[in-house]
């Protein structure tokens, strides 16, 4: 299997900015990327995690722009593309909800966060949590989709890889303050799971919160094999996805699960 190249945008949130500037400079950014074979972006980028107060005036539905926007730019760029994850609005609710597309421009799934944040976040409150864990066939191996918070539960990545789950993808808007433990359960999930784990992570100070950035790969062995710092930056890497069937062989720790 030939070498998979990865670019995960670390954005940087500025909160002048308004929905629609964001996303004309996301998509600047990913004219930047061809060639890419998996595109990642952040959590709730586009109105910006921590706008609480923009949540519900700029939710969307599926069908809405914003998936139709970066269903053609997957297709513009003929790369996979987790676009990260939107203000989705549903019968009156609303989700935290993330989306991949295909190098065709297919809506391939859409993860709705299960864990939603309450510790200084009105996320709780305004939106509904989702029910199912994702995992989608492509290409290169089946991904499993999560959301910032989800790290702290390995429940869901164990469930992930029950799935068949061999890469996992993490958007999110984490902050500065807890960065050692977005580093350590970056590297944990991975390791645990022996899987390949890409993560998107935003940077910049929004509604007097410092983001962390140190978007990352880690394969499955726990190593982190690429990362940025605390700056806005596109992470680029290439990584070998047969190295997973190869590791879990050589060393077989999910065959001996009790649990």
């Amino acid at each position: 299997m030939i070498d998979l190249k990865i670019a995960s945008v670390q954005l940087e949130i500025r909160d002048h900015e308004t929905k629609e500037q964001r996303i004309e400079r996301v998509d600047s950014m990913l004219n930047q990327l061809s060639g890419s074979d998996l595109i990642m972006l952040p959590e709730v980028w586009a109105t910006g995690y921590f706008s609480f107060d923009r949540y519900i005036d700029e939710s969307e539905e599926l069908n809405g722009p914003f998936v139709q926007q970066f269903s053609a730019k997957a297709k513009q760029l003929n790369a996979y593309l987790f676009a990260g994850s939107f203000i989705e609005r549903n019968n009156g609710k609303y989700y935290n909800t993330s989306v991949l597309f295909s190098p065709h421009g297919q809506l391939l799934g859409t993860y709705r966060k299960i864990h939603l944040f309450h510790y200084g976040s009105a996320e709780g409150k305004l939106l509904t949590r989702g029910e199912s864990p994702v995992v989608i066939e492509t290409d290169f191996g089946k991904v499993g989709l999560s959301t910032c918070f989800d790290l702290r539960f390995p429940e869901l990545y164990r469930a992930e890889v029950d799935l068949g789950a061999e890469f996992l993808l993490v958007t999110s808007a984490w902050p500065h303050q807890r960065l050692e433990h977005w580093k350590l359960f970056n590297a944990a999930r991975a390791l645990e799971n022996q899987c390949f784990l890409i993560s998107s992570n935003c940077v910049g100070t929004t509604h007097n919160v410092l983001l962390g950035g140190h978007s990352r790969v880690v394969d499955p062995w726990g190593n982190v094999i690429a990362s940025v710092g605390d700056h806005e930056a596109v992470l680029k890497t290439e990584i070998d996805p047969s190295q997973i069937a190869h590791i879990r062989e050589v060393f077989p720790q999910l065959k001996h699960r009790i649990f």
